[in-house]
């Protein structure tokens, strides 16, 4: 769920401006898991721009605070979303901690860094939704330290299928300030795109893992 229509379109806007988000669906880019995509999106580009990343901070910790009230902890999923939950966190004037992959495996052997959030109210910060499989493992990452997970907010979600069931059957609320649906209408209005690449880009998201132009 998206936190409002005008917030996802300007944030739409401004991911498309530093090309942090890229829409080529002529020339398609190759992701990790194989899949090809005509579209690429990289979030962390937006630390790099002081007054994109304080309208994100802004809005997300607006957010939280309106629907959560005010959480004991801020946790960011790494390491997309190191730097922005920092800045939620800094905005909020609370503890920071994010929360790896799996453990390390030297050392303290830790997957939460920071002080570990037992018992606490913690809202969970992450830059991209893609299945939510990642950041989902870090939820449970959390709860296994008896930590109270209220919900995640995020940047930008793609709108899978495959992540909505992830989230119901996890039984966590997600929210996002924009997402694919938002995103391809701010491009069409602003001729980033032409009519026949939106239904190209439509039809990608319908079953991306066997997509290809």
């Amino acid at each position: 769920m998206i936190f409002d229509k005008n917030t996802a379109k300007k944030t739409a806007e401004l991911l498309l401006q530093i090309n942090a988000i890229k829409l080529q669906p002529q020339e398609p880019f190759t992701w990790a898991s194989g899949w090809k995509s005509p579209i690429y999106c990289d979030n962390r580009i937006t630390l790099s721009y002081p007054e994109i990343r304080n309208f994100l901070r802004e809005n997300l910790a607006r957010f939280i605070e309106d629907t959560y009230g005010k959480p004991d902890v801020i946790a960011g999923v790494a390491t997309g979303a190191i730097g922005i939950g920092m800045l939620v966190a800094q905005q909020l004037n609370l503890p920071f901690i994010y929360v790896r992959p799996e453990p390390k495996k030297h050392g303290r052997k830790n997957q939460i860094e920071g002080i570990v959030p037992e018992g606490k109210n913690v809202v969970v910060v992450e830059d991209l939704i893609s299945t939510g499989k990642s950041s989902l493992n870090a939820v449970k990452a959390l709860q296994e330290v008896n930590a109270n997970v209220m919900g995640m907010v995020a940047i930008f979600n793609y709108g899978f299928t495959i992540a909505d069931e992830n989230f119901k059957n996890a039984a966590l609320s997600l929210h996002t300030l924009s997402n694919y649906e938002n995103l391809l209408e701010q491009a069409l209005d602003t001729q980033y795109i032409t009519q026949e690449q939106l239904e190209t880009l439509k039809g990608w998201r319908t079953n991306p893992a066997e997509w290809n132009i």
